[in-house]
């Protein structure tokens, strides 16, 4: 089964941090995207622009409209992702639990439901 592993993190979070301390941040996600690709588990990830970069559409009777983000008025935003395939639940939930975003944010796992065309 596949699951996305949503990384919520404080933007702002990073950019407070010295230089020592990104390095080995970095270090943590490297380490943790390298023990998922030895385990056969990722399928894919990325990190994403800031939420300020966003742009939201919404679909008004037949009128787009476009809007600056971040739409969600929240602490943390979707810095990242890692798409990841294992047998259950059980072992996403013990995926995102070692993922470094767990220690200074949260990580939704959500199974991703595959649409047959």
């Amino acid at each position: 089964m596949q699951y996305m592993l949503m990384l919520h993190v404080s933007e702002s979070g990073w950019t407070g941090l010295t230089k020592v301390q990104q390095e080995q941040g970095m270090a943590a996600y490297i380490a943790y995207s390298e023990a998922l690709a030895k385990a056969g588990a990722l399928r894919g990830t990325n990190a994403l622009l800031p939420s300020a970069t966003a742009k939201i559409v919404r679909v008004d009777k037949v009128k787009a409209q476009v809007m600056d983000g971040p739409y969600a008025d929240s602490k943390e935003q979707i810095g990242g992702y890692y798409l990841i395939e294992v047998p259950d639940l059980d072992a996403a939930v013990e995926w995102a639990a070692r993922c470094p975003a767990a220690g200074h944010g949260t990580v939704e796992v959500r199974q991703i439901r595959e649409i047959q065309p």
